[in-house]
């Protein structure tokens, strides 16, 4: 375990994930792979070398912390990583993140993101707007960080990313009486569906946007 790190349970919070999940990864256990940019990035080694193992990279001492070679060396520690993911093709009933495509990275300001949110940085991911029906929230390809500790609607009339009827997308959403959600789009345009709670599966809450000018 490199300097820093007591432990695997300490490194496992480090990055956000349960000691006894990340317990399970070591053993091979579906999930690892999904993960190695942000271990490496912690541990300071290439995501290419953790996953596929070979001669452990060159390192010294500095200052008591393990420099890596300059071709592995750790990311700044303002900056994290995160997983982005297609939202408009499901692979599973868009229950979870893990129903969708995972398209790469995108590296996020951590000083920022801890502003937005305190989930731990394997809960949150990026997707990109597709289409117009949160026109002029949201415009297409708009970038957004989504929150997935957050799936239960107890704020009213905040931005989702949810699967309604099975097809994922990113709304408004409304709590109404008889067990009834309100799927809102912000363009004009396009009507509000009115649908059973059950036909909703919500992935979590969108805290931030950002946009290319």
């Amino acid at each position: 375990m490199q300097a820093g790190f007591t432990d695997k349970a300490d490194f496992a919070r480090a990055v956000g994930v349960n000691p006894t999940t990340y317990r399970a990864y070591e053993n091979g256990q579906n999930g690892f792979a999904k993960h190695a940019v942000t271990f490496a990035k912690k541990l300071g080694v290439s995501a290419d070398w953790l996953l596929e193992g070979g001669a452990v990279p060159s390192i010294s001492t500095v200052s008591g912390e393990e420099a890596l070679a300059p071709s592995h060396r750790r990311a700044p520690d303002s900056v994290v990583t995160l997983r982005s993911f297609d939202l408009s093709y499901s692979m599973g009933p868009g229950a979870n993140i893990d129903d969708y495509v995972e398209e790469g990275t995108y590296e996020f300001d951590a000083n920022m993101l801890a502003k937005l949110t305190r989930a731990p940085v394997d809960r949150l991911f990026v997707a990109r707007g597709d289409g117009d029906s949160m026109f002029p929230t949201l415009v297409n390809d708009d970038t957004v960080v989504i929150d997935t500790t957050q799936t239960v609607l107890n704020l009213q009339d905040r931005i989702w990313a949810c699967s309604v009827y099975g097809a994922g997308a990113i709304k408004r959403l409304r709590a109404i009486a008889g067990g009834k959600v309100l799927v809102q789009s912000d363009n004009p345009n396009i009507p509000d569906q009115e649908i059973i709670s059950d036909d909703l599966r919500i992935v979590g809450r969108v805290i931030w946007l950002g946009r290319r000018i």
